[in-house]
């Protein structure tokens, strides 16, 4: 069975109320309590994204977050109690696409919901017609259908929110992109860390610069954002 959302919590009664209020509003969410019943569901289901809780009766979020990635591209967003900066960049250095702290706000919770649950259905859109390339300068060239790069003739796969970055860098390329317009373009609102920014780019320059400690591609502009440079 296909899902738009699936909550991994060990706090059934929350995920319980969470699911329920997301069926409100039409986003079909099934709701587990386990690292084993995660698994288990996706040997029987699909989902478009999961809500993973950290602390599970049964293992840790963050190693159900590495086996996911192993398999799926799908949105993770982590919901958890835990409230060090250490976590969270842990969980987004590790594949996970945002990082929201309990207890949240269910209202908020549905917005960045739906901001995934868009891009998913777009990307499936793009999938589903042409694989041409979102575009390109002759340098590097976005392949959207793939969420894949080509840069000098390598090709390089790229996680779901590190494509939308570089696009929306792309997009404006060889201008500023403040760091309110990438987190607006990218993650749908402006209730983000710069922690949550500075690991993306990281992760982009890791994978796209030859020296990741000294970026020419992509280069920060200090108290304001980050420039894409590329040759006109």
């Amino acid at each position: 069975m296909h899902y738009d959302c699936l909550i991994v919590d060990d706090e059934s009664e929350l995920a319980k109320m969470t699911a329920e209020y997301f069926e409100m509003f039409d986003i079909r969410t099934q709701y587990v309590d386990s690292a084993a019943s995660c698994f288990a569901f996706f040997k029987e289901n699909e989902a478009d994204m999961i809500l993973l809780d950290i602390n599970l009766g049964d293992g840790s979020g963050f190693e159900v977050c590495k086996r996911i990635r192993e398999e799926y591209q799908l949105p993770i967003l982590f919901i958890s109690a835990r409230q060090s900066d250490d976590d969270v960049l842990i969980a987004l250095s590790i594949g996970g696409d945002d990082y929201i702290k309990k207890p949240y706000s269910l209202s908020v919770l549905l917005a960045k919901v739906k901001v995934n649950l868009k891009r998913v259905e777009q990307l499936k859109q793009l999938n589903a017609g042409s694989a041409q390339p979102a575009g390109g300068d002759g340098e590097l060239v976005l392949d959207e259908p793939t969420m894949t790069v080509l840069l000098k003739g390598e090709r390089i796969a790229l996680k779901a929110k590190e494509f939308a970055l570089l696009k929306c860098l792309f997009e404006h390329r060889n201008t500023i992109v403040t760091k309110d317009r990438l987190f607006e373009e990218v993650w749908g609102d402006t209730f983000y860390s710069d922690g949550t920014l500075n690991v993306h780019i990281r992760k982009l320059r890791e994978k796209l610069e030859e020296d990741p400690n000294e970026p020419t591609l992509i280069r920060t502009v200090w108290g304001t954002g980050y420039i894409l440079e590329l040759k006109q």
